[in-house]
């Protein structure tokens, strides 16, 4: 009896596990991440761990762009751009008296850089429809 109840438990939770991913792919949504190195520790955690750094993610929308059009492409990279400069315009904001080792430009493009990857395969792949 208690094998088929975990029998059941694990099919329970790795269908919940497979949905949440299948949503998450339906979002049209890329993930920007800013981030920022502290030169000098900026503290620590309750656990003792040295705070070395920050980063804070916003995820941008492509709904209802279309990417294989120059405006789409055009639209989302703004986006993407516009979405890095406040991750790492945040970043500054949360910590203001840290020494951080890139500048908030830095930062937003690197941040900026990274995502355009992904940005470039979904227009590549909608190029190809």
């Amino acid at each position: 009896m208690n094998k088929i109840l975990l029998g059941i438990a694990i099919g329970a939770a790795a269908s919940i596990s497979l949905g949440s991913v299948a949503v998450a792919q339906d979002l049209q949504e890329i993930v920007v991440t800013g981030k920022g190195l502290v030169v000098k520790p900026a503290g620590k955690e309750a656990s003792g761990v040295p705070i070395v750094e920050m980063s804070i993610a916003y995820g941008v929308s492509y709904a209802g762009l279309d990417l294989a059009s120059a405006a789409g492409a055009a639209e989302i990279e703004k986006r993407v751009n516009d979405a890095a400069k406040e991750a790492c315009k945040e970043i500054a904001a949360k910590r203001p008296l840290q020494q951080f080792d890139t500048s908030e430009a830095q930062c937003a493009k690197s941040a900026g850089d990274k995502a355009m990857f992904k940005v470039h395969e979904l227009e590549a792949a909608a190029a190809k429809r």
